[in-house]
């Protein structure tokens, strides 16, 4: 009598079949590299003057980018322009003490002092960092924005009382607008954090102040 042999635990041929594909296929997918997502065609970069140029990865090269907050010439600008700007502010708080009738004008023009003194000493220490003289002949302070003429500040120095009130409230909003759209540009344009940062202060200062005194008007 013959006995049919049954094979414990013998796999059958399509089974192996599907192994094997399955293998192969993890065996492909191992061996494949993830794509270096910071690769790229390197940078050549020039050197200082008596430096050899140096050759940068892409990666290098972005970080150097990041990294790279020397000041352009809107930074510069902006920083002469401000001091400038600052000055004229303070030209025009110096009057409240002795002319304003409102306690919160005073107050006010005492705020605004306190805040831009030091903001000048800023931005001319910043200047002086980078070797830029705080002034520039050349340019012609009048075309900022926001500044006041020489007939309002006059106006303004013979003004008291209420009458002086309202002209410093109505000079100072136009005088921070334009300060704000200086920073603005500045934002837009330079290329220095620290220049940046001032703006931002700027901006964020002078918008508060004007809600303040468009209450006071």
């Amino acid at each position: 009598m013959l006995h049919r042999r049954t094979l414990r635990g013998t796999v059958p041929l399509t089974a192996l079949t599907a192994l094997a594909v399955l293998g192969l296929g993890a065996c492909d997918s191992a061996s494949t590299p993830e794509p270096d997502r910071t690769s790229g065609p390197s940078v050549l970069v020039p050197g200082k003057p008596g430096e050899d140029n140096r050759t940068l990865s892409a990666q290098e090269a972005a970080q150097q980018r990041a990294d790279d907050d020397t000041p352009n010439s809107a930074d510069v600008d902006y920083a002469r322009m401000m001091i400038a700007h600052h000055t004229q502010a303070l030209e025009m708080t110096e009057l409240a003490p002795d002319r304003a009738e409102s306690t919160q004008v005073r107050k006010l023009a005492e705020r605004i002092a306190a805040a831009q003194g030091p903001e000048i000493d800023v931005m001319e220490a910043w200047l002086e960092q980078h070797g830029k003289p705080a002034t520039d002949e050349d340019h012609e302070h009048h075309a900022m924005p926001g500044m006041a003429t020489e007939t309002q500040l006059s106006n303004l120095r013979a003004a008291r009382g209420k009458a002086f009130d309202q002209l410093f409230l109505t000079l100072m909003i136009t005088h921070h607008e334009g300060a704000i759209t200086m920073a603005a540009d500045a934002k837009s344009q330079g290329n220095n954090v620290k220049i940046e940062e001032m703006a931002d202060d700027v901006i964020a200062q002078q918008t508060s102040e004007i809600t303040r005194m468009r209450r006071m008007l």
